[in-house]
């Protein structure tokens, strides 16, 4: 090792560590074992980049490397699925991420889906700077060596537990990447918890960004090639040999390794490149590896798994600073600084980066831009040691630049200004000697952008924040803002350029974020009806936000004829690229998640009813809906609660209303679905009553269903007998329950509306059913869904309640009334207050002189007359003697009608008298015609 150019710097450590440690142990290996790592990637014929994502040293040093070297073959630790989408990049507006997507999984845990893998790209990281050469420079092949997408999710360690792969917390920051794993292209930051504490702590920072800037960023800002690389070699084997003993990681992250070697063996065999005229572009962490497969003369051997039958979708979706600084756990802000700092080494060092010809967002500049002209190190001569002189070099102290400093002060008092704070000239002089301050107390000569932030928090933002932005965040908009790219037309897939055509005669750039209004008129422009169908399919499948009606509706049987819309397509780029990756057009995507929806294991009636409604409505046409319909059929006859049933009996009323004045004929499906539905929902009825986890607005449902489409199932064969049956087997305990039970009964004829007025009567007059009271009457606002015609029988229990019951009485129970009915029947309780509306007087000088219909009611019905002596009522079988001529031949008497009786009177009369369970039968049978002022009196003998 003594003929290496690390010989010397090898023995200086091998002796600190001895001096300081007293003798030979762990230090001294680490120490020793991070100059051999250095020592051999500097060594090796392909020569590896190491880069850390988003910095602009990086990205600097890569800049000036590929103008000098100008490499044929450029290697990037990318997954190397994602090759296609790179080209496409040219048409964005960065930053932007790319993205792998899979709905529909095989091999992995069902409740992982759906997968999403993305990478994000900005302008200021080495790797675009590579893209971006390799793609715009003839003869130059570009070739990305990291592990697939679906290698992701295989080599996760939770694969073998079926565990959902972690996600970050869903916060508007992260919303334009969803909950997708983040793939960070030079991943670089210390997995030793004490090792970042002991480093932020020694820094004076907060945290790992600030950290990074202060002492990596401005040093290697302009170091030479040798010198960064060396240098980055020498952090990433620092990170590399202090990570924690996480097992499953390591191997993750050695089998990444592996792959990446071992697919750059395999093209250089295969096109016979020259490794000196090829570069490795990847993360610090993984230049500095110990695997054998490490280098063009490492181990061969290394098995990769095939991929799983998943089928992936890949595009570019829009990105932002924040949402990368939210995925990679980095500061805020700290993205947007870089992007400054960037452009501040441009324009500093004069380098011209590289960037995609006709970049979207790129302005063309007139004049080329000077560069400077880097030393070229001769070939074949290794470079000699630049760790010892660096490490050796005192800090670096820049320059202050006021003019700078200055301007940051007076912009951020303006920003303040306008947010609602009360800053002033006074304010921009405390933030540009505060920052001097905090840069003084933490050994820096200039204050970084890290310090001025701090400096405005603690003079501008004194107590509170009356704006929406505080002054944290007043500074990260002040030094770039929160950046957000955007896909172009030609690199979105075929759905989303197929919504943007469908929507052009709109007349909007939907493209941009923000908020757009667009009016529609399909009277003057029946053009529009397209662009509708196309609005109202988006907002079914998108979220909410994207596409939002303020004006006009889509229901069963109508259709608007203007309609207002708010359309924000530009902020909902990436749901709508997603919307891509499952079909080429909306109508597709739309029946493919119908059908998921309907044949889901888990899938209620009521969930499938709603496909059928959808289907309808978006899409037309019967073919879908009868083949959903079909489906919500099999799904009732195997369901055995009623938890569904309010919203299958809303569903299906619709469906049939909407068939009914449509349609020549009724659907088969919907014939059977009623049918079906009333001999099922006969079946549960008994249960239901009984069961205390079936709700009364459940069992109403049930009723309602039962009766309103009662004429129906008939006509197609069911038997009345049956619900009958069912209503006389319950036996609620509930009194809602109860109550809703008795509704029934009237609504079938075995109860009349006197004998249930009775019972309500009845009711208040038990002092121990009083406080329980509401309760039924909550069951008979619910019979209101089943048996709409008893509004005036509650009413008037309502009404009776209110006038008999004490103060003592009715004030304690008149906030549970209220409480129940607005909890169990808020949705009938209007059609109780058109009730009242009609029933009470609507002046308030009427009220004294009213008189209630019911007590109108009681006072109009005839009166029960005495038995009288003899049989009076006899004379009705003389006058009419066809009934009983009927009843004779019937019943083979053959005598004949007698003309007199030995006492003077009718001779049959006394029949009556001898049997008079007969006539009190009739009397029953009777009893509701007697309300109308028909049929029987007095003790069921006297007929008039």
């Amino acid at each position: 090792m003594t003929g290496t150019p690390f010989a010397e710097l090898r023995g200086q450590l091998q002796q600190a560590a001895t001096e300081f440690a007293g003798g030979t142990d762990a230090l001294e290996d680490i120490l020793i074992g991070m100059v051999d790592d250095v020592d051999r990637a500097v060594a090796e014929p392909l020569e590896i980049f190491p880069v850390c994502h988003h910095s602009p040293a990086s990205a600097l040093a890569m800049a000036r490397r590929l103008r000098e070297k100008r490499p044929k073959v450029v290697y990037l630790e990318l997954c190397e699925d994602m090759t296609p989408l790179l080209t496409e990049l040219r048409n964005c507006r960065l930053p932007v991420a790319v993205q792998a997507f899979a709905s529909d999984i095989d091999g992995f845990p069902p409740d992982w889906a759906p997968l999403s893998v993305v990478a994000p790209i900005t302008e200021a990281s080495a790797e675009y700077q590579a893209i971006s050469y390799a793609l715009d420079t003839p003869g130059v092949e570009l070739v990305l060596v990291d592990r697939s997408s679906d290698h992701v999710f295989q080599w996760d360690p939770r694969h073998d537990r079926a565990e959902p792969p972690a996600q970050e917390d869903d916060g508007p920051e992260a919303a334009l990447h969803g909950e997708a794993v983040g793939i960070e292209i030079g991943d670089l930051r210390p997995r030793f918890a004490e090792l970042e504490e002991h480093l932020l702590h020694h820094g004076k920072v907060r945290h790992w960004s600030e950290w990074w800037h202060q002492y990596v960023e401005v040093p290697l800002g302009d170091s030479d090639h040798d010198t960064y690389r060396q240098v980055m070699f020498l952090i990433g084997s620092l990170f590399r040999r202090l990570a924690p003993g996480d097992g499953d990681r390591v191997r993750v992250d050695e089998d990444r390794e592996r792959y990446m070697w071992s697919r750059m063996r395999e093209h250089l065999t295969a096109t016979g490149t020259d490794p000196a005229d090829c570069l490795y572009v990847c993360g610090a962490f993984h230049a500095a590896s110990r695997v054998d497969e490490f280098g063009v003369h490492g181990s061969d051997g290394f098995d990769v798994s095939p991929r799983t039958a998943t089928t992936w979708q890949y595009g570019l979706i829009p990105s932002s600073n924040s949402a990368i600084e939210a995925q990679f756990g980095l500061a805020s802000g700290s993205v947007s600084i870089a992007a400054t700092q960037w452009t501040k080494n441009l324009k500093r060092t004069g380098v011209q980066p590289y960037r995609l010809e006709g970049q979207t967002g790129r302005k063309k500049t007139a004049t080329k831009r000077a560069t400077t002209k880097a030393v070229v190190p001769l070939a074949g001569r290794p470079a000699g040691d630049r760790l010892t002189g660096f490490l050796r070099l005192p800090p670096v102290l820049d320059a202050l630049d006021e003019d700078e400093l200055l301007g940051w002060s007076v912009e951020i008092v303006r920003a303040a200004r306008r947010n609602g704070y009360l800053a002033s000239t006074a304010d921009a002089i405390a933030v540009f000697e505060t920052s001097l301050l905090l840069a003084g107390m933490r050994d820096r000569a200039k204050p970084t952008p890290y310090d001025f932030q701090d400096a405005a928090v603690t003079c501008i933002e004194k107590d509170s924040v009356p704006g929406r932005r505080d002054v944290h965040r007043l500074v990260e908009i002040m030094m770039g803002g929160d950046r957000i790219g955007q896909v172009g037309y030609e690199a979105l897939p075929p759905l989303a350029r197929d919504v943007h055509d469908r929507l052009a005669p709109l007349g909007l750039n939907l493209q941009q974020r923000g908020v757009r209004r667009a009016l529609l008129d399909m009277t003057s422009r029946p053009e529009l009806r397209a662009c509708s169908d196309v609005l109202w399919m988006l907002r079914r499948l998108m979220p909410h936000g994207a596409a939002r009606p303020v004006m006009g509706e889509r229901r069963l049987g109508g259709q608007s004829i203007q309609e207002s819309w708010d359309l924000a397509l530009g902020t909902h780029q990436r749901a709508l690229i997603e919307l891509g990756y499952e079909g080429v057009s909306l109508e597709q995507v739309l029946e493919q998640r119908l059908r998921r929806t309907a044949y889901a294991p888990q899938a209620t009636t009521a969930e499938v009813l709603a496909a059928v409604e959808d289907a309808t409505l978006y899409l037309g046409g019967r073919r879908l809906a009868d083949e959903l319909g079909t489906r919500a059929l099999d799904v009732l006859t195997g369901e055995r609660t009623v938890d569904g049933a309010p919203e299958v009996l809303r569903r299906a009323r619709g469906l049939l209303a909407y068939y009914r004045t449509s349609e020549p004929v009724l659907p088969h499906w919907i014939e059977s679905f009623v049918r079906t539905g009333y001999a099922h929902y006969c079946t549960l009825l008994p249960m239901a009553f009984r069961d205390e986890d079936a709700t009364v607005g459940q069992v109403a449902a049930m009723l309602g269903f039962l009766f309103s489409m009662e004429s129906l199932a008939l006509s197609l064969g069911c038997d009345r007998a049956q619900l009958e049956l069912a209503v006389a087997q319950s036996h609620p305990q509930d009194p809602a329950k109860t109550a809703l039970l008795w509704a029934a009964q009237v609504q079938l004829g075995t109860l009349t509306r006197d004998e249930l007025r009775a019972r309500c009567d009845e009711l208040l007059a038990n002092p121990l059913v009083v406080p329980s009271y509401p309760r039924y009457l909550s069951g008979f606002v619910h019979a209101l869904e089943p048996v709409p015609g008893l509004a005036d029988v509650v009413v008037e229990a309502v009404s009776n309640a209110f006038g008999r019951l004490p103060d003592d009485v009715l004030l304690p129970w008149l906030p549970v009334l209220i409480t129940t009915l607005r909890s169990q029947a808020a949705g009938l309780a209007p059609l109780l207050v058109r009730e009242a509306g009609r029933t009470f007087p609507a002046r308030l000088e009427e009220l004294d002189t009213w008189v209630p219909p019911w007590s109108q009611r009681q006072a109009a019905l005839p009166q029960r007359l005495p038995a009288a002596a003899g049989a009076a009522g006899a004379a009705l079988l003389p006058a009419h003697p066809d009934a009983c001529d009927a009843w004779a031949v019937l019943l083979g008497c053959e005598e004949g009608w007698s003309t007199t009786s030995p006492s003077g009177g009718i001779p049959g009369a006394a029949l009556l008298s001898t049997h008079p369970a007969t006539g009190d039968a009739f009397a029953e049978l009777l009893a509701p015609l007697s309300a109308a002022g028909v049929g029987c009196t007095g003790d069921g003998r006297r007929m008039h």
